[in-house]
């Protein structure tokens, strides 16, 4: 049993069609394809709503099931759809345009601080990544005007695959040193901000994105922490 991830090829989709597929013992809903994310790569699962003649219910969060599978979690005490109804998936889309362009904006960030990234995090308007480097940023200023002359050159933002062995030739795309993209399947995912011959940066990531940079807007830097002898943490806000 798989679900066909519908938001890889199309991040943008608010709303879709969909046959349920199977109920966990829980109460998780298992659709043939889905437009929510599952939770996962430092971004939060995708929250929304299903409908179906004669029925409704919240969608409150979504997390990878066994396989290839996809689970939708509803809100506590609902009635579910059964085995084998067509639902419609109506997005969350204001919560995932924000996750979106935080996430875009922290790739960003990996760029402007060019140091091994050691964790992250995602949430509406503000991420932060946790970098392996000894001291703060001597001007955090300048980081934040670098971040956002990256914004303003609106680059596009695309994707692309390699083969896991081609990335084994190539260890240097993988920024995260504590998080591996995921094995198994014969290829990983990329995604590329710029140009294929001369990219702004090129890294793993499963994630969701916006089209171009300046779909971001401006950002802004805030507190940096530090989280160990070799770590700081450096957390970025939408300046919405």
């Amino acid at each position: 049993m798989s679900t066909v991830p519908l938001f890889r090829a199309d991040p943008y989709r608010k709303v879709a069609n969909a046959t349920v597929v199977a109920v966990t013992e829980e109460g998780g809903i298992i659709l043939d394809q889905s437009i929510f994310y599952p939770l996962g790569g430092g971004q939060p699962g995708d929250s929304g709503f299903l409908n179906w003649p004669g029925g409704s219910l919240r969608i409150t969060n979504t997390v990878k099931g066994e396989g290839e599978t996809i689970v939708l979690l509803p809100a506590e005490g609902s009635a579910l759809p059964k085995v084998g109804q067509t639902v419609e998936m109506m997005l969350d889309w204001e919560r995932r345009y924000s996750l979106m362009r935080v996430h875009t904006a922290l790739h960003l960030l990996s760029v402007a601080i060019p140091f091994g990234v050691t964790g992250g995090s995602i949430s509406e308007g503000k991420g932060r990544l946790d970098f392996e480097m000894p001291e703060p940023p001597e001007d955090k200023e300048a980081v934040a005007r670098e971040l956002n002359r990256m914004i303003s050159s609106d680059l596009v933002v695309s994707e692309d695959w390699i083969t896991e062995a081609e990335l084994d030739a190539q260890p240097d795309l993988v920024k995260t040193m504590k998080v591996k993209p995921p094995r198994g399947a014969g290829r990983v995912r990329l995604i590329r901000i710029g140009n294929a011959t001369a990219p702004l940066d090129l890294q793993p990531c499963g994630g969701t994105h916006v089209a171009t940079l300046g779909e971001i807007g401006a950002v802004r830097l805030g507190k940096v922490e530090k989280k160990g002898r070799m770590n700081r943490r450096v957390y970025l806000h939408l300046d919405d």
